[in-house]
C-alpha cells in the first residue's frame, strides 16, 4: 500500500510540473462532460496532435529491452510509426478499390501499401510520392473482409483460436490450437472456413483467455472478486475492459474506496466498458509506468498500422512492448467469440486485462487477453479505444501542453 501511495505522489508531481490543473492519481475523479476550459469537446479522439518529445526515456527504455532496439533505432522507429499513423488512412483514400491491405515494415521504417494488379499508373505513383512502399496483392482488402466476415457467421469448436485478415500474406488466416488439430469439429470448422475464400491455416500452442483476476491487494479497481486494470481517463471516467465487470457494478480502488459505476459493457461479441468515476477522483491523460518506465502522457488515439510497436500498462506485469500483428480479429473465448480486437506479440497476465495499449503517446486500445505469460511470452489482444469512444460518446482525456 506504501509503494502504491508513493507512485500516486509522484504522478501527481509530475502532472503539475506539467502544467495540469487537475493533476492527480489515475484513475482520478470524475472531472464532468466538460474539458477544462468549460467548454463541450467533441465526441472520440484521433488527434496526432505534435510534440517535441512524442515517447518518454522510460517507454524508449522499454522498446529497446523488449523490442531488441538501440536508443537511437527506438527514437527512430517512434518517429517513422508515427509518420506511417499518419499517412495509412490517406493511401487508403487513394488506392480506392485496389486497396489490398498495408502495414508499417519496421525494416525499412516505412509504410507498406499492397495493390491489385489493377491498380492505375496515377494511383501508384501518387502513393510511391506520399512516401509508402507498394506491393503487388492477389485479393483486394474488400475481398478479404468478406471472407473474414462469412468465417464469422460459423460456430467455432473451442479448438480454433481465432481468425483475421492477414495483409502481408494476403489471406484469412485462421489458428487453431496446435493439440486440436486432429479433433473432428476443428477440422469441419477449417474446411467450412476454407469455402469462404482465400484461408490459409496456422497452429498456436494455447487457447486464448481473458486477464481478469481474483482479488489481490493493491491494485488499480475491483469489481467483487474480480481485479482488472485501468485502460484510458475519458472526461467523466475511464474506459476497460467489458469482461471486468457488468453495467450497474460498483467498482473500487487501489485503496478500497469507491470509485464509481459501469455504466455501459459488452462482453462477448465485444470487449469493452466505460465506468463513470466521482467521490474525489478526477480523470487525467496519463497511463502509468509502475516504476519500471516514467509515467506516460496521452496526446491523442491515431491508430497504429499493423507491424508498428505498441506498449501495454497493467495492473500485474506492469509495463511491457511488442508489436501489433493483426487488426479485427475475432477470437474464440471460451465465453464466445469476440470481433474487431487487434493483435499483438506483448505479453500479459491475470489482473491485466482492461490496461492500456499505447504507441508512443497514442492511444491504441484496452487489454482483452491472450496466451502465456510475461515469463515465457505470449500474445495479447486488445478493443481499439476509438470505437469504444464512438459506441459510448467518450471523449479521450488528452494531454495538450
Amino acid at each position: 500500500m506504501k509503494r502504491r501511495r508513493l507512485t500516486h505522489a509522484v504522478l501527481a508531481t509530475l502532472l503539475l510540473l506539467g502544467g495540469l490543473a487537475t493533476a492527480g492519481t489515475i484513475p482520478a475523479a470524475a472531472t464532468g462532460p466538460t474539458s477544462p476550459t468549460g467548454s463541450t469537446p467533441p465526441t472520440g479522439s484521433t488527434s496526432l496532435a505534435t510534440s517535441a518529445k512524442p515517447a518518454s526515456d522510460g517507454l524508449l527504455a522499454a522498446m529497446q529491452r523488449d523490442l531488441g532496439l538501440t536508443r537511437h533505432q527506438a527514437e527512430a522507429r517512434v518517429a517513422a510509426e508515427r509518420a506511417a499513423a499518419v499517412l495509412d488512412p490517406k493511401v487508403r483514400r487513394t488506392a480506392g478499390e485496389a486497396y489490398a491491405g498495408s502495414w508499417f515494415d519496421a525494416a525499412r521504417g516505412r509504410l507498406t501499401v499492397a495493390l491489385t494488379p489493377d491498380a492505375s499508373t496515377a494511383t501508384r505513383r501518387a502513393i510511391r510520392a506520399a512516401g509508402a512502399e507498394i506491393r503487388t496483392a492477389a485479393h483486394t482488402a474488400r475481398e478479404l473482409d468478406a471472407a473474414k466476415a462469412r468465417i464469422d457467421r460459423l460456430s467455432a469448436p473451442s479448438g480454433v483460436s481465432g481468425w483475421h485478415v492477414d495483409p502481408v500474406a494476403g489471406t484469412v488466416v485462421v489458428d487453431i490450437v496446435r493439440e486440436d488439430r486432429s479433433d473432428n469439429d476443428v477440422r469441419r470448422f477449417v474446411s467450412r472456413a476454407r469455402e469462404t475464400g482465400p484461408v490459409t491455416v496456422r497452429t498456436v500452442s494455447a487457447a486464448p483467455r481473458t486477464f481478469a483476476a481474483g482479488t489481490v491487494g493493491g491494485d488499480p479497481y475491483y469489481t467483487g472478486n474480480v481485479r482488472c486494470s485501468i485502460g484510458f481517463s475519458v472526461y467523466g471516467g475511464f474506459v476497460t475492459a467489458g469482461h471486468c465487470g457488468s453495467p450497474g457494478a460498483g467498482v473500487s480502488g487501489w485503496d478500497g474506496s469507491y470509485i464509481g459505476t459501469f455504466q455501459g459493457s459488452s462482453f462477448p461479441d465485444n470487449d469493452y466498458a466505460w465506468v463513470s468515476v466521482g467521490s474525489g477522483w478526477w480523470t487525467v491523460p496519463v497511463v502509468l509506468g509502475w516504476g519500471t518506465v516514467p509515467d506516460q502522457l496521452v496526446r491523442g488515439s491515431a491508430v497504429a498500422p499493423v507491424g508498428s510497436s505498441v506498449c501495454r500498462s497493467g495492473s500485474t506485469s506492469h509495463w511491457h512492448c511488442g508489436t501489433v500483428l493483426a487488426t479485427n480479429e475475432t477470437v474464440n473465448y471460451s465465453q464466445g467469440a469476440v470481433h474487431q480486437l487487434t493483435k499483438t506479440s506483448v505479453c500479459a497476465e491475470p489482473g491485466d486485462s482492461g490496461g492500456s495499449f499505447i504507441t508512443g503517446d497514442q492511444a491504441q486500445g484496452v487489454t482483452s487477453g491472450g496466451w502465456g505469460n510475461c515469463t515465457s511470452g505470449g500474445e495479447t489482444w486488445f478493443q481499439p479505444v476509438n470505437e469504444i469512444l464512438g459506441r459510448y460518446g467518450l471523449t479521450l482525456h488528452t494531454y495538450t501542453g
